[in-house]
């Protein structure tokens, strides 16, 4: 039988290679509102929601100016995050488009709510929200059913505080 990880488990944070650690710093903490909590010189940042120690961790250890890799070679396709409600994405994303980050996508996928861009280093972004799980829409037999259809972008930066 194989192993079924805990139900409870969950991704605690993403570390990320970075080319210009002022930069990366500068878009996790200015533009999408994390709050810097510990910093290594000019080779290490860690940045979180709440207080946490770190959501997000940024080094330039081995890639300080480097580039973002070449399409269609392996490596992270985006790290979501996901806010508590519609209100918390709406106000990350006017803040995202206020700070004029091209937006690369934004679906409604049944049981979410998700935009895509990319930080300065061409590293993926989702953000998003989760309907609450009795709303998932379910095929007969009980399964999941997931759908990529348009969200309303208009219509989600009303509800933005």
């Amino acid at each position: 039988m194989p192993h079924t990880t805990h139900p409870q488990t969950s991704i605690g944070h993403v570390h990320l290679k970075v080319s210009d650690l002022e930069r990366a710093i500068a878009f996790y903490r200015d533009v999408m509102g994390f709050e810097l909590q510990v910093r290594y010189g000019a080779q290490a940042a860690f940045l979180s929601a709440g207080g946490y120690h770190h959501h997000i961790g940024l080094n330039t250890w081995e890639s300080r100016g480097g580039t973002p890799p070449a399409p269609g070679t392996t490596g992270l396709y985006h790290v979501a995050f996901l806010y508590p409600d519609r209100a918390a994405l709406a106000a990350t994303f006017r803040s995202v488009l206020d700070a004029g980050v091209e937006i690369s996508g934004a679906a409604d996928h049944g049981v979410s709510e998700a935009i895509y861009f990319n930080d300065p280093d061409g590293n993926g972004i989702e953000i998003y929200r989760d309907r609450p799980k009795h709303e998932w829409p379910r095929e007969p037999s009980g399964e999941i059913r997931m759908s990529n259809s348009r969200l309303d972008l208009d219509a989600l930066l009303t509800e933005a505080p």
